[in-house]
C-alpha cells in the first residue's frame, strides 16, 4: 500500500502483534513530554485496548537513556506510562532500532507474527528505525497517523528552518516508504490473534 494516511484502503488492515515503542513518563508528560501527547496517549489508548480484547502479543520497548537524561534507567521519566498487563513484554533498548542487541526478534518468531501495528515514538528515531528493521526481516507494518508522535525540530546550519513537531512526524512516516501500510487513525486497525498461536 501506497505511504499515504489518505489513501484509499478496501478493507480494515489487520495486526497480529502490537508494538509500543519508548512511551514513557518523561516523553508524555511533565516539561519534556511531545506536543501533541495527549493526542498520542489516547492512540495508543485505543490501540492496546483492541490489541489486549483479541489476545495478540502486545511487545513494549524501553529505552536505556544514558546518565542525566530523562530516560535514564530507574528514573521516574525512564517508566512506562502505561503498565504492561501478565504476559505482555517489555524489551530495553541503548539504540534507536529496538531489535538491535535485544530479543525483540526471537519474541516475534515465537509467537509467529507477521503484521506488526507500531505506535510510540520519536517518529523519526526509534519508532521509524525499529519499523524499518521490520520490514527489512519480512514483517507487515501498520502505522496509524495519530498514533506516534516527535518533537519539533530546530532550525539548522545555513539558515535552515524548523519543522513543527506534526510535520516532521508525518515527513517520517512518508520516510518508511511504500511497504509500510498508514492510516489515519488508531481505530482503523484490526488485530487478530497470530495463525501459529
Amino acid at each position: 500500500m501506497q505511504a499515504n494516511p489518505e489513501a484509499d484502503i478496501d478493507e480494515t488492515p489487520t495486526a497480529d502483534a502490537l508494538i509500543v515503542v519508548d512511551v514513557q513518563n518523561a516523553f508524555v508528560s511533565g516539561t519534556d513530554a511531545v506536543p501533541g501527547h495527549a493526542r498520542l496517549l489516547a492512540a495508543v489508548t485505543t490501540l492496546l485496548e483492541n490489541a489486549r480484547a483479541s489476545g495478540v502479543p502486545v511487545i513494549f520497548i524501553q529505552n536505556d537513556g544514558p546518565a542525566g537524561a530523562v530516560d535514564e534507567p530507574h528514573t521516574p521519566g525512564w517508566q512506562l506510562y502505561f503498565t504492561p498487563r501478565p504476559g505482555e513484554h517489555v524489551v530495553r533498548k541503548q539504540v534507536d532500532d529496538g531489535f538491535d542487541g535485544t530479543g525483540l526478534s526471537d519474541l516475534l518468531a515465537s509467537a509467529g507474527v507477521q503484521t506488526i501495528a507500531f505506535c510510540g515514538m520519536l517518529s523519526e528515531m526509534c519508532l521509524a528505525a525499529t519499523a524499518r528493521t521490520a520490514m527489512a526481516i519480512g514483517y507487515g507494518a501498520i502505522l496509524p497517523h495519530d498514533g506516534h508522535a516527535t518533537y519539533d525540530v530546530p532550525p539548522g546550519p545555513g539558515g535552515s528552518e524548523g519543522v513543527p513537531a506534526h510535520l516532521a512526524a508525518r515527513a517520517a512516516e512518508w520516510s518508511l516508504g511504500d511497504e509500510v501500510t498508514i492510516v489515519a487513525s488508531a481505530g482503523d486497525i484490526s488485530f487478530a490473534r497470530p495463525s501459529a498461536s
